[in-house]
């Protein structure tokens, strides 16, 4: 059955960014908090600050320690898994991957993938080789079903008393058999077959090419469109209201409730944005593998 690959590590350098983008983000978060609570404890020891805020601000470290931990080990556990399908024994603690961890907005049309596809997919290659083939065996069965005439010469150096001049003789002859019944029939009928069996696989490989481009293509615009508005307007968004509500609240002009908010609305807008980068990248790789070559770089 004709089938094709693809470089397979390649989703797990994206997963491998994307765990080292979300370590990257929880460690900025963390150095941010610390902050925040270095800010607190003034306001404590000023008295501009309850000591039950000051402790639900310190108890909210707790989280950021946990989801940083978290990120940790799930950084090591894909370096391992990448380290595993190289086949690499770099240390765990000195392999990564560099390369950048972002989108492209600019898709190009279907069209332009399914086209690709249909040039470069070897499994459909290899089923239009098939019918080239099956082609080719069913004139080489017609062939050796033809009648072959035999073609014969010969020369003699005889004397003879009757004949004084025939002394030397040359002669031909052709023996060409009579076709009572149709040779090899059985051979020409099998290979019409298979020239009939590879079209409706290379017509199934067709459709299976379209399908699968269609779906990872679905998968890639579905997740730029989902970016976008992130790109233009919540991540700024999301920063600016955390930045003008802490700005507020260490000014004494919001309540504790609404700076935690404000802090968990910004982190819940960059995690989203990461996880959808990563959700594009692996649709990116779909797409790679359904045309069967690289048309989205990273």
């Amino acid at each position: 059955m004709p089938n094709f690959s693809y470089l397979h590590e390649r989703e797990h350098k994206r997963e491998l960014r994307l765990e080292s983008a979300q370590e990257d983000l929880a460690r900025a978060d963390l150095d941010y908090y610390d902050h925040i609570i270095e800010i607190s404890r003034a306001r404590f020891r000023a008295g501009d600050l309850a000591q039950i805020d000051l402790d639900r601000i310190e108890l909210l470290r707790v989280q950021y320690e946990s989801e940083i931990q978290t990120a940790i080990v799930n950084l090591r556990s894909q370096k391992i898994v990448l380290l595993q399908l190289l086949n690499d024994r770099t240390p765990v603690d000195q392999f990564d991957v560099s390369g950048p961890f972002g989108f492209r907005s600019d898709l190009q049309p279907l069209g332009t993938f399914e086209q690709g596809a249909l040039d470069a997919r070897p499994d459909l290659r290899a089923a239009i080789e098939g019918i080239a083939q099956s082609k080719t065996n069913h004139k080489l069965a017609i062939a050796n079903g033809s009648t072959d005439p035999t073609f014969g010469a010969w020369y003699t150096y005889n004397s003879s008393n009757n004949n004084p001049n025939g002394i030397q003789t040359l002669g031909l002859s052709v023996n060409v058999p009579l076709r009572i019944f149709d040779r090899n029939q059985g051979e020409k009928k099998r290979t019409l077959i298979d020239i009939d069996r590879n079209q409706q696989t290379t017509e199934a490989a067709r459709a299976q090419v379209f399908s699968d481009v269609d779906s990872a293509y679905e998968q890639v615009r579905s997740n730029v469109a989902l970016l976008m508005p992130y790109q233009d307007k919540y991540k700024d968004q999301a920063t600016r209201v955390g930045d003008t509500v802490t700005y507020t609240y260490q000014h004494g002009g919001a309540s504790l409730m609404d700076f935690l908010n404000a802090q968990s609305d910004y982190r819940i807008v960059q995690l989203a944005y990461l996880q959808l980068i990563g959700s594009y990248l692996t649709a990116a790789g779909q797409l790679n593998l359904a045309v069967g070559q690289e048309v989205l770089h990273d």
